[in-house]
């Protein structure tokens, strides 16, 4: 089964939408622009091995880029161990960031 696939069945990562405020910003923004936002916060957020509050970095509201981390279990270290297998102990290399970039885009996409 796809982690696609997983992240529907569960009830927590399924229940994140984004609503008419999150569109009308993807919309005034432009995808580019939110691709750029994603890259900015995983870079800043989750890349680095130590994390102080990992677990507790990203916010429920707020951005549209959080709602998506959180759909696609993008949002902590822990959560990217367990649900897409990359783990915690290291710096998150290029090829890692693109795919959650990736990864985030293609959420928000399937969800605008």
């Amino acid at each position: 089964m796809s982690i696609e696939q997983e992240l529907k069945k569960s009830k927590f990562r399924s229940s994140f939408k984004l609503d008419f405020k999150d569109l009308e910003y993807i919309q005034q923004k432009g995808l580019e622009k939110i691709e750029q936002h994603c890259k900015d916060f995983v870079i800043k957020r989750l890349a680095p091995k130590k994390i102080a509050n990992d677990g507790k970095q990203t916010p429920f509201k707020g951005h549209p880029v959080f709602k998506a981390q959180h759909a696609t279990a993008t949002c902590c270290r822990s959560c990217l161990q367990k649900w897409h297998k990359i783990p915690k102990d290291k710096d998150l290399n290029g090829s890692e960031i693109d795919y959650i970039v990736k990864f985030l885009i293609d959420w928000i996409k399937s969800n605008n």
